[in-house]
């Protein structure tokens, strides 16, 4: 077979090109594309608009611009496409761009265009320097930020291969079929599935195969969505069934090289009937390719072997991963902190010899690992009088509730330990009074339960000077509490994160995990979820988190497993003042149980990307890390080792800022997995680490430096930055859920958890 390379050098005979034609695809739009496009500003001209975008580095682009008519692209539900012309010098682009109706409130077409973006800039960042790149469609810059987000093109060349049915003579369809398995190979090699290579999807001009835009395009391991039509489209895909697989795109190529040779479309579930009568079909036919099965196909590159079409990845062309040594310093880390707890290794570490449930017991008096930190009521209480809890209510104690006696709590002001006594329960009225609650007289089983649900029990120990506080007396009556808290200095997004944590539990987001989730307390649960979550979700910014001077937590859940004990899990937010302050309202930090540590990119990156943003913002670097993170951890008690015994997560909130970076795009763009995988936990670990240690400075690692079990995570809060108090597109959590199950798995409350294992499986 014919060597597809050759039609994509530009100084081949076949290819009569001006030098300026900006079709070429190893053409340079403008003196410097891609890192900075620029054209000189042209006099007013009444056709003209400005236009500014990214380039696929992410530098900053502005040009004037004349646009053309829209259209409704074919197959791009909720696009508009026209063609533009960008500056003096009149270069042709494409632009696709959401429709104002889809821009304000659409988030499946915002999504899809997302998706689209990071699989065009991942293609052009790898590939944009290499001749062979041609096959494939050539992004020129985007905004997603927009108030009608769109992305831009170099025009197609050429028809569609469906006008040229019946005129390829055998070396040409050759030619179609060897060029077509090169650019799944190149998409494959960095985990993306396009999923729509159709006969109007590729673009012949008598030399060279162009495949369309990656508008459908789906990342290898994630869910198949149903899309496509047979025959062009595989069973599974079309069905919708498993994982979307880089073998998916092969069965479109030997459709569509079935369809070249014979002029005809297959039923699409199998081999066609006839395929053993073309000998130049040999290589398809016996290689497996039409079965319905991805797994049953060969590989990219084992296609190209069978096509005798050199592979363009095997002459030079492989990535230099340049994090590659800052994960094995993260290897060297977790055995740094094996071998200073002894033969129980640190949680995330490859090796698997101990469960996960054998933590290292941490050198804290046990009695903090049963602690209740405070309560936040659903309005604010008035303030208690000194003096003595109120005295019993009148008649015999209830006998609904009888906890046994060793199960107490501890007060998170005081640090005392709080017993069950029914005389010290009480309501919150409309105003935040506090009612005492009497049951002598209610014999209704249902109503009394229904009463203990939503009631509180006073704290015993306040004494003058304190605040009167309060715990949901579920709190006392159920298993072992699990506290959380978020953890950063001012504006990181901690706010965000918790309400869009609790955001995706409110719809399920922990069921897939063998997990059930109640209010804490129905009132309180209710005014988190109207204030924040809500909020949040009608894309509103929520205020900063004022400060304190008694330590409340922000919202609880009662949380089951399996039909076990449900156990408290209570979450605290406090102002980055509060937490960067030695001050008395950060006392309950010595005994909370985990802690979910919050990393602002705009603080802690050197990446000239986000200057703008650092700009606008009115944010600077910090080489010193994070003031709250080192007040924090200094704070907590060590166990042996000098470790923190408590579990914790780094989470690199609004990664969304960052999301074209290659290694955070391999996180951000897949949804969680509905299991726990410990080797992905593993894997996104190392990766987070060896991100944070290239471009931050060693102070910002000090969460997991300092604590003995530290997983790290990408997360985006919101999805986008906000304008005013509003996010434009609306709040777009990804991955928020993934610190939380890490720290759930690490305190034994998930299910099925085990220790996170080497990185086999893991597509890099």
């Amino acid at each position: 077979m014919t060597d597809p390379n050759h039609p994509n050098d530009p100084n081949h005979p076949n290819e009569q090109r001006d030098p300026r034609d900006p079709r070429d695809p190893n053409q340079r739009i403008g003196p410097d594309h891609p890192d900075h496009l620029r054209e000189p500003t042209p006099p007013p001209h009444p056709y003209y608009r400005e236009l500014e975008f990214l380039t696929p580095k992410e530098a900053q682009s502005r040009f004037v611009v004349r646009f053309g008519e829209d259209r409704r692209p074919p197959g791009r539900p909720g696009f508009l496409a026209r063609r533009a012309v960008l500056g003096a010098g009149g270069v042709p682009v494409v632009q696709y761009r959401l429709a104002p109706s889809e821009a304000r409130g659409g988030p499946e077409a915002y999504g899809l265009l997302e998706r689209e973006v990071a699989a065009s800039v991942a293609l052009e960042r790898r590939y944009g320097a290499e001749k062979f790149v041609g096959v494939l469609t050539r992004v020129v810059g985007f905004d997603l930020s927009a108030a009608e987000p769109f992305v831009l093109y170099r025009p197609p060349i050429g028809r569609p291969l469906t006008e040229w049915a019946g005129r390829l003579d055998a070396d040409d369809q050759e030619r179609v079929t060897g060029q077509l398995a090169m650019a799944v190979r190149l998409m494959a090699e960095l985990g993306i599935v396009h999923r729509a290579i159709t006969p109007e999807n590729v673009r012949w001009d008598g030399t060279r195969a162009r495949l369309c835009e990656p508008y459908a395009a789906l990342r290898a391991g994630e869910r198949r969505a149903p899309y496509g039509a047979a025959p062009w489209a595989p069973p599974e895909q079309r069905a919708g069934r498993g994982a979307a697989d880089p073998r998916d795109d092969l069965w479109s190529v030997a459709a569509l090289a079935y369809h070249l040779l014979s002029g005809r479309t297959d039923r699409g579930d199998g081999p066609p009937a006839d395929l053993g009568d073309y000998r130049r079909l040999a290589a398809l036919q016996h290689s497996g390719l039409f079965s319905p099965h991805a797994a049953e196909r060969p590989h990219p590159d084992e296609l190209l072997r069978l096509l005798h079409v050199p592979d363009p990845l095997a002459a030079g062309a492989e990535a230099v991963d340049v994090l590659e040594p800052f994960r094995a310093r993260y290897d060297a880390q977790l055995a740094r902190k094996r071998a200073l707890t002894g033969e129980r290794r640190p949680f995330g570490a490859p090796a698997a010899e101990t469960p996960v449930r054998e933590r290292i017991p941490p050198s804290r008096p046990s009695l903090f690992t049963r602690i209740i930190r405070g309560v936040e009521p659903p309005r604010p209480t008035a303030a208690r009088p000194a003096g003595p809890p109120p005295g019993p209510p009148a008649g015999p104690p209830s006998e609904l509730v009888q906890p046994p006696p060793s199960r107490s709590r501890m007060c998170p002001h005081c640090l005392l330990p709080v017993e069950f006594d029914e005389r010290l329960l009480v309501t919150i009225d409309a105003k935040g009074n506090r009612v005492p609650l009497d049951l002598s007289t209610e014999r209704r089983p249902a109503h009394r339960a229904d009463a203990l649900r939503k009631a509180y029990h006073l704290c015993p120990h306040t004494v003058d000077g304190d605040e009167g506080h309060e715990l949901p007396l579920p709190y006392l009556v159920n298993g072992e509490p699990l506290s959380v808290a978020l953890v950063g200095s001012s504006s990181v997004g901690k706010t965000h994160l918790l309400a869009a944590m609790l955001g995706e539990v409110e719809l399920g987001g922990l069921e897939p995990y063998g997990l059930k989730c109640l209010p804490l307390n129905p009132e309180a649960h209710r005014a988190y979820l109207r204030e924040r979550v809500q909020s949040l979700q009608q894309g509103r910014q929520l205020g900063r988190t004022g400060q304190q001077t008694f330590a409340r937590f922000a919202d609880g859940l009662l949380v089951s497993a399996g039909g076990a004990v449900p156990r408290p899990v209570v979450f605290f937010d406090l102002a980055g003042e509060d937490l960067a302050q030695d001050s008395e309202v950060g006392r309950f930090l010595m005994g909370v149980d985990a802690f979910v540590f919050v990393l602002d990119p705009l603080r802690a990156l050197r990446l000239p990307s986000l200057e703008p943003v650092r700009e606008q913002s009115g944010l600077r670097l910090r080489d010193l890390g994070d003031e709250a993170f080192a007040t924090v951890l200094n704070r907590i008690p060590r166990q042996r080792g000098g470790l923190v015994a408590a579990p914790a997560a780094l989470a690199v909130n609004k990664s969304d800022l960052v999301r074209f970076e290659p290694v955070v795009d391999r996180w951000l763009g897949r949804d969680l997995p509905g299991r726990l995988d410990p080797a992905a936990l593993h894997a996104e670990s190392r990766d987070a680490y060896a991100f944070l240690a290239q471009a931050a400075s060693p102070a910002w690692l000090k969460p997991f430096d300092d604590c003995a079990d530290c997983t790290l995570h990408f997360v985006a809060a919101t999805g986008g930055q906000a304008r005013g108090d509003r996010f434009p597109h609306g709040a777009r959590p990804r991955r928020v859920l993934a610190p939380l199950l890490s720290l759930f798995a690490q305190c034994g409350l998930l299910p099925g958890a085990e220790p996170a294992g080497p990185t086999e499986g893991i597509d890099r």
